[in-house]
């Protein structure tokens, strides 16, 4: 069966409806009404942001849940460049007394208040909340602030987590700079980037629903992340099809081996893309992009 690629790859790029954003928002909107009405957390240094893929529009529809970050800065985890800056800093810093165990049973403590207890559920990393009419189903992960230190007078500022399980034992993410690279990519490519992100998420999905392993193994923050490594150039043409093509020709080339792309990062910048620490491989998302070659049917 031919199939006309270029109408599927449109209707595949636009982004979230009004609605959907809406809900995404009341979401939001309801975890930081639950955080002020908590004695405990109240007159805490909290903010509340969506994080993932539903802040950097690149959600897809099977995308169903939006992920929010609850992020405490009364206390931080600190990453230090050398010993010298950790002794100079130590100085004047002392361990915090407001531990992360603490913070994540109070901010389940108010969720249930204001959710009730069977709409709330405790995973390792998140807490899921069921969605209704009003909200999509969300997943709320605790942080605290992890500030990672260049010099002692200057650090870049992520997020950290310990997950319950251990596995791994931390978690640490650079939300906004993971934004801002995402929209400046997406303006270098006459906001096609995010489009294209897209296109292939959505891609991958159907892929798997058939079964392909190599699809089935690909998170889709992977395949924004590849996207992101894609030059601007391949982001060029006025049409998906040959864009796509592009996209997916550079990427096969330059996973080939871990030459190429060994340099490659996270959308934020902040993160090695193929590391023994990620949960995926240089591999794995060469087979991806290859199986997807095939199944689009290029030559």
């Amino acid at each position: 069966m031919n199939r006309d690629w270029e109408s599927v790859f449109t209707t595949w790029s636009q982004g979230p409806s009004k609605t959907e954003q809406e809900r995404a928002e009341n979401a939001e909107r309801q975890i930081r009404q639950a955080i002020h009405a908590s004695e405990k957390l109240k007159n805490r240094n909290i903010k509340v942001f969506t994080q993932g893929s539903y802040r950097n529009r690149v959600n897809v529809r099977k995308d169903s849940d939006v992920d929010i970050g609850v992020v405490c800065f009364d206390t931080f985890f600190p990453e230090y460049p050398d010993d010298n800056v950790k002794a100079e800093l130590n100085k004047s810093f002392s361990d915090g007394v407001y531990t992360y165990a603490l913070f994540k049973n109070e901010l389940e403590e108010a969720l249930v208040a204001r959710f009730g207890r069977e709409a709330v559920s405790r995973g390792s990393k998140s807490f899921d909340i069921k969605e209704n009419t009003y909200r999509v189903e969300s997943d709320v992960a605790a942080f605290f602030e992890h500030r990672r230190y260049t010099s002692v007078t200057h650090y870049l500022s992520g997020v950290e987590m310990i997950p319950d399980d251990y596995t791994p034992p931390r978690v640490r993410n650079w939300p906004d700079q993971h934004y801002q690279n995402g929209v400046s990519k997406n303006d270098a490519t006459s906001r096609r980037y995010k489009r294209v992100v897209r296109i292939i998420k959505t891609l991958c999905n159907e892929m798997a629903s058939k079964k392909i392993k190599s699809a089935e193994d690909t998170p889709s923050f992977l395949v924004e992340c590849l996207v992101f490594n894609a030059s601007n150039e391949c982001f060029g043409y006025q049409s998906f099809k040959p864009m796509v093509r592009a996209v997916l020709a550079e990427l096969f080339n330059n996973t080939m081996n871990d030459q190429k792309c060994s340099e490659w990062g996270e959308v934020s910048e902040l993160k090695y893309l193929f590391r023994s620490s990620q949960p995926w491989t240089r591999q794995g998302a060469h087979q991806f992009i290859s199986d997807a070659w095939d199944y689009v049917g290029y030559e």
